[in-house]
């Protein structure tokens, strides 16, 4: 489960109704697929908010539908507007609306899941994702959020980062989330210098077992990495005789993304 991220909420307001619209999202923000319902307290206490001022909140964000109430336990869960503002985001994203053809041919072409991720705070975002073929796939839902250490993803946008914002982005402890998760912090290191070199990462059961990803960078026109892209699977299908041919897949699509951002290798 990722923290909710801190704000402050007591901060002087530039405008009038800056610090309740704060508050409302740090609301909002609490909600995540480990603790998708609180209570009032929980999450008046998660938030730092008194309990008068979150069900105040709570009470105007659920009668937009922003957030609704539990029948059964009265526990507070986000509402289904947030649904349709989140697809409406989803699909005004220019960025994936201008990868997804790549994408679209990625997945038809190595016959697995193809993803386009990008860093959002502390953690990998799934922008989007076009389902394997095969019926064994194995897929990442758009929207989830997953650990930069511990994902192919995560390595490339970690790697493309200066040294001092990368010992920001890993500030927390490694959780092992399997055997064959990095954890040790130099060890990482020394993976993200090859990816950083080589510009292609991979992930062998680091995150599940027995599934395996091959990330590359997306770069717009200031040679800066924006997103990244890559192809995942069954580490039964995505063999070591097979990663090199898949490789060069995923790194295709991202020039050939990159190159409609501007982007042009010098």
């Amino acid at each position: 489960m990722f923290p909710v991220k801190e704000i402050d909420l007591h901060a002087t307001e530039i405008y009038p109704g800056t610090q309740s619209v704060a508050r409302a999202i740090a609301l909002l923000k609490a909600f995540s697929d480990a603790q998708p319902e609180w209570s009032l307290n929980e999450l008046a206490q998660a938030t730092g908010l008194n309990k008068t001022t979150a069900f105040r909140l709570l009470s105007a964000l659920e009668a937009e539908r922003l957030v609704m109430r539990n029948p059964l336990s009265g526990g507070y869960r986000l509402g289904v507007e947030l649904i349709a503002i989140g697809g409406t985001a989803m699909r005004s994203n220019p960025l994936r609306a201008m990868s997804r053809p790549s994408l679209v041919t990625l997945a038809e072409q190595s016959g697995e899941a193809a993803t386009l991720e990008m860093l959002v705070e502390n953690y990998v975002l799934v922008l989007d994702e076009i389902a394997s073929s095969n019926p064994m796939g194995m897929t990442q839902d758009v929207g989830n959020r997953l650990p930069l250490h511990a994902t192919a993803t995560g390595k490339v946008l970690l790697a493309s980062r200066p040294d001092a914002e990368i010992d920001r982005l890993l500030s927390d402890p490694l959780e092992p989330l399997t055997e064959q998760t990095i954890i040790d912090r130099a060890r990482l290191k020394a993976e993200l210098a090859r990816v950083r070199q080589e510009g292609i990462a991979i992930a062998v059961g680091e995150l599940e077992p027995w599934f395996t990803a091959v990330a590359a960078p997306i770069m717009d026109r200031e040679r800066q990495v924006i997103a990244a892209i890559s192809v995942g699977g069954p580490s039964l299908r995505l063999t070591t005789d097979r990663l090199p041919t898949i490789a060069a897949m995923v790194q295709m699509s991202a020039r050939q993304i990159s190159r409609q951002l501007g982007y042009w290798p010098g």
